[in-house]
């Protein structure tokens, strides 16, 4: 379980920023990477449910898997364009997501009581994203946000993932012989749940939520960065930490509130830490920013292990498995696929060119800018917009308008494409300049207006969920193809 979430903690966090920062990557296109991990996990029930359980040992399938999505990130370091770089991570995500059901299922074959011991096993998977996190913080410093080897780390630690793989205790396919359908792959017979009226709701509310929630998982890294917090990934693992202790006193909340008010103080939760961001954002201070993180704890564990049990109570015991896989289709997959695109798509929107910023960041470290970055600097007491074309700090000279400017290691000095105001943004003009590094900032996104949107979306889906959700403890009976699937 540590190396299992220390290979997805290395690059998860610190990707954002590289993608926007160095490649000059879209809103939209860093949507769409990150929407990779989603899409492979709709993906992958059918590859474990079709293959894996039925041909082949759970311990050769990790190792293979890990080995193949260990050099697939190690491709991924020399991706210089989304071309190449979303091919690549999307190919790592389909081996690597189905590695996720396949460790919780060899644990389970080789452990006697699930309940006592396996919260014990898996626990060390939430330690580890810690780890990996100020693992990356301490060995890479700021390299970890302008540099692919957050990705080098992955792939070396999913190597020595797949060796290891080859050591466990042999774990036969658990249904080899047996007839399989896409039905029980994709666990639709969980759709007769769907009959009662308060489960249908929880269903929609869920896949629902997990749209505006996905803003914190795909951009939050992109934000902390452009509001200048250092040491993003090693502040990211609080929410890890904070997950652990509601972990722990979660017991104490579920006698009390139950699961319609567990589930109410988890989408509150999510609602609530956007409009912390974006009260950080609009009076430029950090607490906000680090009370949101902290809040993860209740957002994940009152909204997605709530969810979890309240499935395994609804669901007859025939076909428990198949509805969590069924739930987990709707939220970490379709929920959150469509939520990491939307959430690109609104950051594009809200981000320069399409806008006119009014706010920026001024970075102390020239490694921080690459060619493909927006960019802003003074003229005449006016403030002028334009992308950097490229970056000279060999001593050689960058000449344009008849202003020749050198750029030396210690004085780097850009050559920028002008951009001209049109409509609401900017469109690139015929127009160059050269300017010094050190006089550029960085246009920011409108934050208050994109953390807005998310804010809102879990409102008014809380409200809804509130309104019309009635709890009901009782299982359905089962009915008679789920008899005999017994």
């Amino acid at each position: 379980m540590f190396l299992q979430y220390f290979i997805w903690s290395c690059w998860y966090v610190t990707m954002g920023p590289y993608l926007g920062g160095q490649l000059s990557f879209s809103g939209k296109e860093i949507g769409l990477a990150y929407s990779t991990t989603a899409l492979a996990a709709m993906i992958s029930p059918f590859f474990v449910g079709m293959l894996a359980d039925r041909f082949f040992s759970t311990e050769r399938v990790l190792a293979v898997l890990h080995l193949a999505g260990g050099a697939l990130l190690l491709a991924v370091t020399q991706a210089k364009t989304f071309a190449t770089f979303y091919p690549l991570l999307m190919a790592h995500t389909l081996c690597y997501m189905p590695t996720l059901a396949l460790t919780n299922s060899l644990s389970f074959h080789h452990i006697s009581d699930t309940s006592k011991y396996f919260p014990i096993i898996r626990v060390l998977g939430t330690i580890s994203w810690i780890a990996a996190g100020l693992t990356i913080n301490v060995a890479l410093g700021s390299k970890a946000t302008t540099t692919p080897l957050p990705f080098l780390f992955a792939g070396v630690a999913s190597l020595l993932m797949g060796v290891y793989c080859l050591t466990l205790p042999h774990t036969p396919a658990k249904a080899k012989g047996q007839p399989v359908t896409i039905r029980d792959v994709l666990g639709l017979d969980a759709l007769a749940l769907l009959k009662e009226t308060s489960f249908a709701i929880f269903v929609a509310s869920a896949f629902l939520i997990c749209i505006p929630l996905t803003f914190y998982f795909s951009f939050t890294p992109s934000f902390l960065g452009e509001m200048n917090i250092s040491d993003i990934p090693a502040k990211m693992t609080m929410g890890q930490g904070s997950e652990i202790f509601f972990m722990l006193v979660m017991p104490l909340f579920f006698a009390r509130l139950g699961v319609k008010w567990m589930l109410f103080v988890g989408m509150f939760c999510w609602g609530a830490r956007y409009f912390l961001f974006r009260l950080g954002y609009d009076a430029g201070t950090a607490w906000p920013l680090y009370v949101g993180i902290i809040l993860h704890g209740i957002c994940y564990d009152f909204f997605f292990v709530t969810a979890y049990i309240y499935v395994d109570k609804k669901a007859p015991e025939t076909i428990r498995a198949k509805a969590q896989g069924f739930i987990a289709l709707v939220t970490l997959g379709a929920g959150m696929f469509v939520g990491a695109n939307l959430s690109g798509l609104v950051v594009q929107k809200f981000s320069f060119p399409q806008v006119t910023p009014v706010k920026f960041q001024q970075l102390a470290d020239p490694a921080a800018w690459a060619a493909g970055n927006y960019a802003k600097w003074d003229k005449n007491g006016q403030p002028v917009f334009g992308k950097i074309e490229k970056i000279v700090n060999d001593g050689s000279e960058l000449e344009a308008g008849g202003v020749k400017l050198p750029g030396t290691k210690d004085k780097p000095a850009a050559l920028l494409t002008i951009y001209q105001k049109a409509g609401d943004g900017y469109q690139p003009s015929t127009q160059t300049a050269v300017q010094p590094l050190a006089s550029l900032s960085r246009p920011m996104s409108l934050w208050n207006k994109i953390w807005t949107l998310p804010a809102a979306g879990a409102i008014v889906i809380l409200v809804l969920f509130t309104l019309l959700f009635r709890e009901t403890n009782a299982a359905p009976p089962p009915t008679d193809r789920q008899k005999n699937t017994k």
